[in-house]
């Protein structure tokens, strides 16, 4: 058998379908591999180059099969996909991946951390739990306007909707009715505190993070947002530029440019929701709190919203922020305010 120089692993939750290649490229092995049969399988072979498509489990399998003394790259699975020969399955995805990892110009994902995954992970249960109370709200609003009860917007409102609710006096609400919101009440409540406590471990790990900690100084950038930037990129210099991190979170305008025309539309919103979500909000606030005090620090944003809404000029300074905190955490720097105020 001819010596294995580069293979593609498509994994799944338990069946793994392996194509392995010789230095000619030739097809060595292929097979499919049980979930227990992967680490020792890849124990045994001489140190090689791995591709695997990033998904959820990647990072894990990646640890793993590079304890043995392999080199393996992950890639974006959009990377992947034109390299598939005409139908899909495991095998056709596995001999693309094979194929993909070996492109000079392909672009890889950095290997996270156990630590940088459970940070994410204290993000997304977060999210799941802010997810939950707004839908727990949106159906205690709804269930008692049926009956006639509403409130006003805002917290205040669902205050006045839990109070009547706890208290019982209402007779437009009947006692199954009222037995019903009692419990989403309680689910309502749950989800409050399990929020509260997940920002005081995204605060705790955010102070037990250097780099965390230099980017909370940029103006619209906090914990929240400091934390999760930090924990999504286990290694800026990946990234050529502050613009190619920024085109990654999806906060660049989509091309469709031809024949020397330059056509540009609205952002791309590829790539890392989450952290476009959290950026674009960090921008809005850093708007809302220059109209109260004045624009006096940001003259950059006063020509901006001379000539565009206030939602372009976040998305703006959203991008802004991006790059400064990839050139923040690529070069080691500290934030310097006249950052954003370009030449």
């Amino acid at each position: 058998m001819n010596e294995v120089i580069t293979i593609g692993v498509d994994i799944a939750k338990n069946v793994f379908q392996i194509h392995a290649v010789d230095a000619a490229g030739e097809p060595v092995i292929r097979r499919q591999l049980r979930r227990r049969q992967v680490l020792p399988f890849f124990k045994k072979l001489p140190p090689c180059l791995i591709g695997i498509e990033a998904c959820a489990t990647s990072h894990y399998w990646a640890r793993e099969i590079a304890a043995f003394g392999h080199e393996v790259r992950l890639m974006p699975p959009r990377y992947v996909k034109p390299y598939v020969k005409r139908n899909k399955n495991d095998a056709a995805d596995a001999e693309a991946i094979c194929e993909a990892v070996t492109r000079p110009n392909m672009r890889f994902v950095p290997i996270k951390t156990p630590e940088q995954q459970s940070v994410l992970m204290l993000h997304r249960s977060r999210q799941l739990f802010v997810r939950q109370r707004t839908s727990l709200i949106n159906a205690i609003r709804a269930h008692m306007a049926e009956f006639g009860i509403v409130a006003g917007i805002g917290r205040n409102g669902v205050e006045v909707l839990l109070k009547r609710i706890a208290e019982g006096n209402d007779d437009r609400l009947p006692a199954p009715a009222r037995e019903c919101l009692m419990a989403l009440a309680m689910q309502l409540e749950l989800a409050k505190r399990q929020i509260l406590e997940a920002d005081r471990r995204v605060l705790a790990w955010h102070r037990s993070s250097k780099i965390s900690k230099r980017l909370e100084a940029i103006p619209g950038v906090g914990p929240l947002i400091a934390s999760a930037l930090v924990a999504s990129i286990p290694d800026p210099s990946a990234f050529r530029s502050g613009r190619d991190l920024s085109a990654w979170i999806g906060l660049v305008p989509k091309q469709h440019s031809t024949g020397g025309k330059e056509r540009l539309g609205g952002i791309s919103k590829a790539g890392n929701r989450y952290l476009r979500t959290l950026l674009v909000i960090g921008a809005l606030s850093v708007i809302r709190r220059a109209k109260q005090v004045g624009y006096t620090r940001h003259p950059w944003l006063v020509r901006l919203l001379e000539r565009r809404s206030v939602k372009i000029a976040a998305i703006a300074l959203a991008n802004k922020i991006a790059r400064i905190a990839w050139a923040m955490m690529a070069r080691n720097e500290k934030f310097e305010p006249s950052r954003l105020i370009p030449v």
